[in-house]
């Protein structure tokens, strides 16, 4: 499997070698992401505001609330500084597995015992019914089935955990935006590439990865309407080759490396595939196991698909917001 790194082309910032305006004048190639070291509250407010995009009207914040205590979801204590200074509502939908989030009064339960419920109202967007958003890309979807709550807001910040998955080889905003934001039924019709609703039915693994970007897209594409807009945030800590939705997951091998945002999302997620790809190993520091999972799973599909279907552009130029 050739490196990620030559697929994409990127202008890659020395992190702290130039100040933030330098780097600008430069006039950047690609789409720009704000990346810091620090994965800290304030470090998650400062990369917000580096985007320049004030969350307006009714914000919501889509997070993962983690299948178990075990999981590595964001926890309330990162997120929370960011979330009260937008008056954000934490945003989820149900799963469609049986875990302890697949009906809305287990996921309450959970959401309860993780304590996000404690740092903003949370809502989970298909308690009560769902919609359908149009999708551009009609290649295995009709349409994106989200939660009917998803019209009560005006902005989104998408902001995930980026780790490995089982299925789609990894996770970043464009997961947290397709089965993250798809209803219970959607994120079956998702998996399947859109031949059911309701079934867990076999699909290519193409397949599916490239209706995760057709759905990222039509949720985009909604925050792009007239008073309305979306920004993405990836965090990269605890890196496990697993989903925040597993609840048992193996350990991180990987070092955590930091926080990225841009208002491309292919553009974000591409750059942190880069830097997990590049990655340096070394003892207790080991990114092979997470560029495995994502190798085996063709995990870069995702990304290739998103781009080409016009979501974003996997051309970037990292920025550092550090000192």
């Amino acid at each position: 499997m050739k490196r990620i790194a030559f697929f994409a082309v990127a202008v890659l910032v020395l992190l702290g070698c130039q100040p933030k305006e330098e780097v600008l004048a430069q006039q950047p190639q690609g789409s720009v992401v704000y990346m810091t070291k620090e994965i800290t509250p304030e470090a998650l407010v400062n990369i917000y505001q580096a985007l320049g995009v004030p969350a307006e009207g009714r914000v919501a914040v889509k997070i993962s609330t983690g299948e178990s205590a075990k999981s590595n979801y964001l926890r309330p204590e990162l997120i929370k500084d960011l979330v009260q200074m937008v008056n954000g509502t934490i945003v989820e939908c149900n799963t469609a597995y049986g875990g302890n989030r697949s009906t809305t009064a287990n996921h309450r339960k959970a959401i309860e015992e993780r304590g996000f419920n404690q740092i903003a109202a949370v809502d989970i967007m298909d308690e009560d019914d769902t919609m359908h958003l149009p999708v551009t890309d009609t290649k295995h979807l009709k349409y994106n089935i989200v939660g009917s709550h998803l019209a009560n807001y005006d902005f989104m910040i998408n902001l995930a955990h980026f780790k490995g998955h089982a299925m789609g080889g990894f996770g970043g905003v464009l997961k947290n935006q397709s089965i993250g934001v798809a209803s219970s039924s959607g994120k079956i019709y998702i998996h399947t590439g859109g031949k059911s609703q309701s079934n867990w039915t076999s699909v290519e693994q193409d397949d599916f990865l490239e209706s995760m970007a057709a759905s990222a897209q039509s949720v985009h594409n909604y925050f792009k309407q007239p008073g309305k807009n979306i920004i993405y945030i990836n965090v990269m800590n605890n890196m496990s080759v697993d989903c925040d939705c597993d609840g048992n997951p193996s350990a991180p091998c990987l070092r955590d490396i930091g926080i990225l945002a841009s208002t491309d999302p292919v553009a974000l997620d591409q750059a942190c595939l880069d830097l997990v790809f590049n990655h340096t190993n070394s003892n207790g520091d080991d990114a092979k196991p997470l560029v495995d999972r994502i190798n085996k799973k063709h995990g870069v599909h995702t990304v290739e698909h998103a781009e080409k279907i016009g979501l974003g552009s996997r051309k970037y130029t990292i920025i550092s917001i550090d000192k």
